[in-house]
């Protein structure tokens, strides 16, 4: 006859239950009330430890038997100082399932991440996205144990421990104690006959539900920017829920292109506009007009890049601050024939003398044609026109590949010169 069955009913045995069922036992409980898992159960797991600590040991367990906690006490056993050896209750735990399944931290689900299309406009004025998706939450019916009120859950085969143990014989006085994950309910402790499942979720746990995010789009933000929703993610019981990440993807607009905090815009212009100045109308991302002007005698060449200060993206963060709007110019020249030779003569004179060139015994005077892909000549075929009785210099020379030329200098590849001044003006406009 015990004295006391405190320890015992923490355990949940009977005051003559085994060794081996006091062991399942608080194998059983320590999982469900492991801090880990409930970190409002710590006191709980500390008294649950201490009761197996006493009665794991026989000499403890007789002394408890006889006197209860005041016989122990008075022996010198109380608490968890006694003579077993743990420090602590996570050292009982750890001897039972290893250091190693012990967890870490603050376990969370999933982060599932969603891809959002949005507008440069978007991107420069700021704006409220609406979001709509579905997503896991724990079934209210059940509170996600996913069976119906009253029924039972524990795994019959292991008792809720999640583990199976199996001893085998190796020797007349040998055997090997090996413990597995249980092959029943897969380490989960529970196990639901189909007739117990919730109707609601149809013992998943889970159910689905429809959410809708309000995404807050900052002036200034990025294509490829990630803005986070903490714990809106799926909800699994037992974990905390996981995060959603949204990803912006810009949509490729029909008129800006996007560099860092600047905006880049292409105007083609005519040659004349190129030469004696030009005003143009530039419809901005806020609906602003701009006249931009370019004063006669500021030549405009081909690919010269100008640019409007504090015109361009906002800057994120510092929305009164912007980059700058850089636009590239194109300039359109006349189809051939657009002006008769005799008007041609009178704009000849408007611009610098022509070098005169001197025609020699052994000139050969050629026309040009227009060049086509393959390299060689264009539709006219090259037409030549004998000055002398010479030939002309270095044509009987192998003929040079153009790309080869290109490599070797002696051509300019095409666009080089609109490079170089590109990068000037650039640097100018800074």
């Amino acid at each position: 006859m015990v004295k006391e069955t405190g320890y015992y009913d923490l355990l949940g045995v009977r005051p003559g239950a085994s060794l081996d069922e006091i062991k399942r036992a608080y194998r059983r409980l320590a999982l469900r009330y492991h801090p880990d898992k409930n970190p409002s159960e710590g006191e709980r797991f500390k008294q649950i430890s201490q009761a197996y600590e006493v009665l794991s040991d026989a000499h403890k367990r007789a002394l408890y038997d006889r006197g209860g906690e005041r016989a122990m006490k008075e022996g010198g056993l109380g608490g968890r100082s006694g003579g077993s050896g743990f420090g602590s209750p996570m050292d009982i735990f750890d001897l039972f399932f290893g250091g190693g399944v012990r967890m870490r931290g603050r376990q969370t689900g999933e982060t599932v991440v969603h891809q959002l299309s949005v507008s440069l406009e978007d991107l420069y004025n700021g704006s409220t996205r609406k979001l709509s998706l579905q997503k896991n939450i724990i079934c209210r019916k059940c509170g996600g144990c996913g069976v119906r009120e009253g029924a039972q859950r524990r795994c019959p085969k292991c008792h809720g421990s999640g583990m199976e143990v199996r001893i085998h014989q190796l020797g007349p006085s040998m055997i090997q104690q090996i413990q597995t994950v249980c092959s029943q309910c897969q380490g989960q402790g529970e196990w639901i006959r189909p007739r117990d499942c919730c109707l609601t979720c149809n013992g998943r746990k889970v159910v689905r539900e429809k959410k809708i995010l309000s995404v807050h789009l900052d002036k200034g933000m990025k294509d490829g920017q990630k803005i986070t929703f903490h714990e809106e993610g799926d909800q699994v019981p037992g974990l905390e829920p996981g995060d959603i990440i949204i990803v912006l993807d810009q949509k490729e607009h029909p008129v800006f292109r996007r560099s860092g905090d600047d905006l880049i815009v292409r105007r083609e212009i005519s040659l004349a506009d190129a030469l004696c100045g030009c005003r143009q109308v530039i419809r901005t991302l806020d609906n602003r007009t701009l006249l931009v002007s370019s004063p006669p005698g500021d030549v405009i060449r081909p690919g010269d890049l100008k640019c409007i200060p504090n015109e361009g993206m906002p800057v994120y963060r510092s929305p009164f601050q912007k980059g700058k709007l850089i636009l590239q110019f194109e300039v359109k020249f006349p189809e051939p024939g657009w002006l008769p030779t005799d008007r041609l003569r009178q704009l000849q004179a408007f611009f610098p003398a022509q070098e005169e060139v001197m025609a020699t015994e052994d000139t050969e005077e050629v026309e040009l044609s227009d060049y086509t892909a393959h390299g060689g000549p264009g539709p006219a075929a090259l037409r030549r026109r004998s000055l002398s009785r010479g030939r002309l210099r270095g044509r009987d020379a192998p003929a040079r590949p153009v790309p080869d030329l290109i490599a070797r200098g002696g051509l300019e590849p095409p666009g080089a010169a609109g490079r170089g001044r590109r990068s000037r003006h650039v640097q100018g406009c800074t």
